[in-house]
């Protein structure tokens, strides 16, 4: 049930869908309070101004649109690519970063309203209610929250509809939907629905940002993509600013139709869910990335770098992102990637993406080397000594009879 303390003014962040409609109207009525509608371009392909207006007609004091697009690239995007995150060996994340760059904006204009409390429409079953509070509280402590799919009475999506018929909020949306949707500049996901049987396949034209593979064209495209520190700077030989080169990287991979997954994931609330996710630019540097790495990355760093990723990635999607254990792994993290400046030449083709080349003036990898050619750099009986000294725990494990076999002597 809402709080009984007086809440006058509130901020709530506003898609101009059916949930954050209903919810305008709601808090309004159950509160008794102004609202002031926010809505964040990241790059979503919505309407972000039909937003605001929207938010006008359904009641709201006033609404906000912010462009955020760069600000999501250079300080969320960017960072998680550095660090090579990624949840559960395949999700890019791309939903986590995006709720803490919103409720740090949505504080900063409670702030300056002089507004009580922040509203959101996630669900009492999700991650993103976790990611907008926990934002929320690390930034401004004494923050009130207004979630109400855990304060109302409405159970879903069909009583949605109806409050929204009973009291003429327009919403622009039909009963036929099968999935929900969530967009940014980065990725799309999709979830409910029909995709809550995780034996059902995405419906027939549900991807938005990639062709089907099996139609992708049947000859490949090659690219190259430059990095500087672990942070993308250029595509095919054009330095591009943050957007574009994130806008270019999704057109050219999802012409190929390179970028979905279909994922059972453990959500941080505890259960199993079904998301399916379409990230064509993000899967393309995060490929290209990579191969930099290979070269630059020092044997015992990069393993460090593997270790602390998983770590990193759970922070992120578990909405820490304005905890103090990701701020010290970004930085360490980052400081890891200053040698992580070369090209990565890759090919896109039907649904996947190959290494074809890499290079770097930072590179540590030596053709004089590893050639099976005659050299004069390594001595190759050298590796005898090397071998016995890494058996010698081996073979005294042997000859005492406690090696990995000792137990089936008497088999």
């Amino acid at each position: 049930m809402p709080s009984q303390q007086s809440i006058d003014k509130v901020v709530l962040a506003y898609s101009g869908g059916l949930d954050t409609s209903v919810i305008l109207h709601w808090i309004k009525a159950t509160y008794d309070a102004e609202v002031i509608a926010f809505t964040a371009d990241i790059g979503q392909g919505e309407e972000v101004e039909a937003a605001r207006s929207k938010a006008i007609a359904t009641g709201a004091s006033a609404a906000h649109a912010v462009d955020l697009r760069r600000e999501f690239v250079e300080d969320f995007v960017f960072p998680v690519l550095r660090a090579g995150a990624i949840y559960e060996s395949y999700y890019l994340l791309g939903t986590s970063f995006a709720r803490p760059l919103i409720a740090k904006h949505m504080v900063e204009l409670a702030r300056r309203e002089g507004a009580d409390a922040v509203a959101h429409g996630s669900t009492g079953k999700g991650n993103d209610q976790v990611r907008f509070e926990l934002a929320s509280y690390g930034l401004q402590p004494d923050i009130r929250v207004i979630a109400p799919w855990r304060e109302w009475e409405l159970k879903g999506r069909e009583d949605c509809i109806a409050y929204a018929e009973r009291y003429g909020i327009p919403t622009g949306i039909t009963r036929e939907k099968p999935y929900s949707m969530d967009a940014n500049l980065y990725h799309i996901s999709y979830e409910g629905g029909v995709l809550e049987d995780p034996w059902a396949e995405p419906p027939p034209g549900m991807w938005r940002l990639t062709v089907d593979p099996e139609a992708a064209p049947d000859s490949p495209r090659v690219v190259e993509v430059a990095f500087e520190a672990g942070t993308p700077v250029a595509i095919d030989g054009k330095r591009l600013d943050p957007v574009a080169l994130l806008e270019t990287a999704n057109r050219l991979a999802g012409e190929h139709g390179v970028g979905r997954v279909d994922l059972v994931e453990n959500r941080f609330v505890g259960m199993k869910s079904r998301g399916c996710y379409e990230t064509p630019g993000g899967t393309l540097l995060y490929h290209a990335h990579k191969a930099v790495e290979q070269l630059t990355l020092d044997r015992q760093v990069l393993k460090l770098r593997d270790e602390l990723v998983p770590r990193y990635a759970h922070a992120v999607y578990e909405g820490f992102w304005y905890a103090p254990e990701r701020e010290v792994l970004q930085r360490t993290l980052d400081d890891i990637q200053r040698p992580v400046t070369g090209v990565a030449r890759l090919k896109l083709y039907k649904g996947s993406v190959s290494i074809l080349g890499r290079k770097s003036p930072n590179s540590l990898y030596r053709q004089d080397v590893v050639t099976f050619e005659t050299d004069d750099v390594y001595h190759q009986g050298d590796a005898d000594g090397f071998i016995k000294l890494s058996a010698l725990r081996l073979r005294i494990a042997a000859q005492l009879g406690t090696g990995p076999d000792a137990g089936q002597a008497g088999a």
